[in-house]
């Protein structure tokens, strides 16, 4: 499971999301994500879904690649799912004891779990496909009316960038101390929930060590490169914006406009919801 997590890395091809400005592309991300949400029936989420499905194929990653993107969060999905499926209130589907499973809740739980899914198979491309340097200066350029107000615009910028990039070596890091913990006969997957809890301590142990060590190890490597922050740093290449980047946007602020339009006229999956 943790050899298939695959968030935070990097996919290595070129395309025409690859090239195109990282700020653009967390624009791009960011106004996909907000109407995302402001969706509400199925007419919306194919408008989305489609572009979704157009970025994935104008960024060549293979689409098991992206589908792996969902697969951490299985649990989340069939755990909305069951909340929804017996706790909305709508006709009987069947009947377990003393709860009922609705038909309302079947739709919403199916609803909500594709807004998800397409949520993070979207979102993921913007990590697949920017390099961490490209992202730790787009996400400085984006950052950067906020130093106004006092934020550190190009420190956030770093350590979120560094902790991305951080846990696929992590999981890796969690991976041989589980296979080296089980050779010593520990065991992770039999009893019940308090028990598997009791026997993660001789992998969580080991692996905040780990992670501590990594952190100061990069802290002496960016001292001795005379690290300061970012005041007075400079950059070997400077961002730009060209025409993909801005007809990437385009389409985004048009399929925003559509899932407005279609929600107006089509209203909720389910009356009497948002």
């Amino acid at each position: 499971m943790i050899r298939g997590v695959i968030i935070g890395q990097y996919y290595p091809v070129r395309s025409t999301v690859h090239s195109m400005d990282p700020r653009a592309k967390i624009l791009i991300a960011t106004i996909f994500m907000v109407v995302l949400f402001v969706g509400n029936n199925f007419y919306c989420f194919l408008a989305m879904g489609l572009f979704a499905v157009l970025a994935v194929v104008l960024s060549k990653v293979p689409w098991h690649v992206v589908i792996r993107t969902v697969r951490p969060m299985l649990f989340i999905l069939i755990f909305t799912l069951v909340l929804h499926l017996f706790l909305t209130p709508g006709p009987v589907l069947f009947r377990m004891g003393p709860v009922t499973a609705t038909w309302s809740g079947l739709v919403q739980g199916l609803f909500i779990g594709t807004r998800l899914v397409i949520l993070i198979m979207f979102t993921s491309l913007l990590t697949l496909t920017t390099s961490p340097v490209e992202l730790t200066d787009g996400l400085e350029d984006v950052l950067r009316p906020f130093s106004r107000l006092g934020v550190p615009h190009h420190e956030l910028a770093m350590m979120m960038t560094i902790a991305l990039r951080f846990i696929p070596t992590l999981l890796e890091e969690a991976d041989r101390i589980m296979k080296a913990q089980m050779a010593r006969g520990a065991d992770f997957q039999s009893g019940n929930m308090l028990n598997r809890a009791r026997n993660l301590a001789p992998l969580l142990v080991p692996l905040f060590v780990s992670a501590f060590r990594r952190a100061d190890e990069l802290a002496l490597a960016m001292e001795a490169r005379c690290y300061r922050g970012g005041e007075g740093r400079t950059r070997m290449k400077k961002l730009e914006m060209h025409r993909a980047d801005y007809v990437g946007i385009l389409l985004v602020v048009l399929a925003s406009v559509l899932v407005v339009y279609l929600r107006i006229k089509f209203g909720p999956v389910i009356r009497g919801t948002v």
